[in-house]
């Protein structure tokens, strides 16, 4: 009994010496060291698309017009309708002062003009222009003197002439005479003074109704309320801010694009601008370009027009703007998914016989339809999305 459990021990050690070796020297090998699965990838080809080439530029919109309204006249403010955010109609009225002094003014002057009309000798309803200098009441006054005067001195001349009146009293009616004359120019000249009188208080009164009308405060444009700078029962001096009015639409957005770039940008170029807080894109166009580069950075000012008739974009947004220097571009694009950035790196992992190769790119413009590459990536080649942490070499199925 004692001899057979020797046997089997003896046994058990001489299998378990044989077998270990061979397991050490098969895992130094990595001969029979189970294998983990092969990793399954999509792959997309690289291709070239047409595309806009782009100028893209970032910018603050502004208002395209901003208007600081105030009174022409001094008064005091009868009535703001408006306040801080209320949209207004261009002529739409937005302040009135108080009218009382100024219908008074108006009264007074329309009295000064009646007056000037009747020393002229007019009729209510008759027109100014009918005016004749002879047949004003003073005209005629002077020039009856006159023609009196004149008959004297001829009658003077006769006796005169005939020895009958001393050369005294004939001096005195030639003198009478000459007096009578210059009274008659000067009653001329008197009327030609009513008439630019009645000129005067014709403008006078002009002045009075403008100054009335001018109590009324409209809007030149149309916008919103930006600001509202007095109140009801103020009184305002001549030329004093009441509101700002901004117009919104359209609104104009300023870049400064760099000078190697600018040499593509003309005026009538579509620009798409995406605003900070507001969704979707936006249109545009470039209406104006500067006639010449800011020497300090080296970059053109262009202004943009964005048309916001709905009013969803506000002045003073951060914008981002893509003019639209050329259609039909060629660019070489693959998808978003399949570029890996890592320190600065971009890269993407290309299919190579079965195996993931890693290919370190350059990257240009990410678009909707993918990353345009610049370089390191050929038109036609598959490359695997969504590589994850893939390493360079490792065997890769594709997925169906």
């Amino acid at each position: 009994m004692k001899a057979l459990l020797i046997f089997i021990l003896a046994s058990f050690l001489l299998s378990s010496c044989s077998s270990t070796p061979g397991a050490a020297i098969a895992d130094s090998k990595g001969r029979g060291r189970p294998s983990g699965p092969i990793r399954q990838v999509q792959t997309a080809i690289a291709k070239e698309q047409a595309i806009d080439q782009l100028v893209v530029v970032t910018g603050t919109l502004a208002a395209d017009q901003e208007v600081v309204l105030g009174f022409k006249v001094p008064g005091r403010v009868a009535d703001i309708p408006v306040d801080l955010g209320s949209p207004v109609q261009k002529g739409q009225a937005i302040s009135r002062l108080d009218t009382t002094d100024f219908e008074l003014r108006v009264r007074q002057a329309e009295a000064a003009l009646q007056q000037a009309r009747v020393r002229l000798g007019l009729e209510p309803e008759e027109l100014d222009a009918s005016v004749n200098i002879e047949n004003t009441a003073i005209a005629k006054q002077a020039r009856a003197e006159m023609d009196a005067a004149r008959s004297r001195l001829e009658r003077a001349k006769q006796l005169f002439d005939k020895g009958l009146l001393p050369k005294a009293d004939f001096d005195t009616t030639n003198s009478g005479f000459k007096v009578a004359e210059a009274r008659y120019e000067d009653s001329l000249d008197e009327v030609r003074n009513r008439q630019a009188l009645l000129a005067q208080r014709r403008s006078e009164l002009e002045i009075a109704r403008q100054q009335l009308a001018d109590t009324v405060l409209y809007t030149p444009i149309s916008g919103i309320i930006r600001q509202r700078s007095a109140n009801a029962g103020q009184y305002l001096a001549a030329g004093s801010p009441v509101v700002n009015v901004v117009q919104i639409s359209p609104l104009r957005l300023q870049t400064a694009v760099p000078e190697r770039e600018a040499r593509s940008i003309r005026t009538g170029q579509p620009v798409r601008v995406t605003v900070e807080g507001a969704s979707g894109t936006h249109e545009g166009r470039v209406a104006r370009i500067s006639p010449s580069f800011d020497e300090t950075n080296r970059t053109l000012l262009v202004e943009t027009e964005v048309s916001n008739t709905a009013g969803r974009l506000r002045p003073g947004a951060f914008s981002h703007a893509e003019i639209i220097v050329a259609a039909g571009y060629r660019a070489l694009l693959v998808p978003q998914s399949s570029v890996v950035s890592f320190a600065g790196i971009d890269r993407v992992f290309a299919l190579n016989d079965d195996k993931a190769v890693e290919k370190r790119i350059r990257v240009g413009r990410r678009l909707d339809e993918g990353v345009e590459i610049l370089e390191g990536v050929k038109a036609g080649e598959e490359v695997i999305l969504s590589p994850g942490n893939m390493a360079d070499g490792e065997k890769v199925t594709i997925k169906q």
